[in-house]
């Protein structure tokens, strides 16, 4: 599999600024793009998400906006000023429109949630959903075409039908990612990384394999090896 870039967006899913600085140190080169989560803007705040874009990393700020359509055309256009490459909203049809109002101008890329990849058919159900994942993936993609989003954050079992309905344009980010024989974790819907590559993503999430590593750049190395080789 020919890369032309790293595909690899490790989330850093810690409690503290420190923490992620002392990953984004260890990591040195062999990453670039980094995931700003709730857990970490939380206790850092946009503060540190600046202090990334000030080293040269590229931001994908995952806060799954999810309000009333003026709150999150003001709040994307926050997020867009700051300079953040990807920012996630829900993805719900009033909530898209909104956040594309919010980001005109600007070079921000709005990646819409579909099913979160710790979410399965029973978890649906319990939010009275009457279908099962793949139909629930495909209903939010296509109002995401319709509402004219530049991609979609799912899981890595769904790239494929995905990458099918919006076609090679679209920004595609997976989570869900393990290599073979790492744990699944929370995760309920996980593919590998050339898996995923395979199926149409564009990029991988990837968190505590390479962020609980011994050697976190050694391992972010290994499996962009991993990819290549396969």
């Amino acid at each position: 599999m020919l890369m032309k870039r790293n595909p690899i967006i490790v989330a850093l899913d810690v409690d503290s600024a420190a923490e992620a600085r002392a990953l984004v140190e260890q990591l040195g080169g062999s990453v670039n793009f980094y995931k700003v989560g709730m857990e970490l803007y939380a206790s850092a705040g946009m503060e540190f998400v600046r202090e990334l874009l000030g080293m040269g990393k590229d931001v994908f700020l995952d806060m799954k906006f999810y309000d009333i359509p003026e709150t999150v055309k003001r709040a994307v256009a926050q997020a867009a000023r700051v300079g953040v490459s990807f920012l996630t909203v829900h993805g719900s049809g009033a909530v898209m429109r909104a956040a594309v109002e919010g980001k005109a101008g600007s070079s921000l890329k709005l990646l819409a949630v579909t099913v979160l990849t710790s979410f399965d058919r029973q978890d649906l159900a319990d939010l009275g959903y009457p279908c099962g994942v793949s139909e629930l993936v495909e209903l939010r993609v296509r109002k995401a075409m319709e509402a004219k989003i530049d991609g979609i954050v799912a899981s890595p079992l769904e790239a494929a039908a995905i990458r099918s309905i919006m076609g090679p344009d679209a920004i595609l980010v997976t989570p869900g990612v393990r290599s073979p024989g790492k744990a699944a974790g929370d995760q309920k819907r996980i593919a590998t990384p050339a898996q995923a590559l395979r199926d149409g993503a564009d990029y991988l999430v990837m968190g505590r394999q390479i962020t609980r590593a011994a050697d976190p750049a050694a391992e972010a190395a290994r499996v962009i090896e991993e990819i290549a080789a396969s």
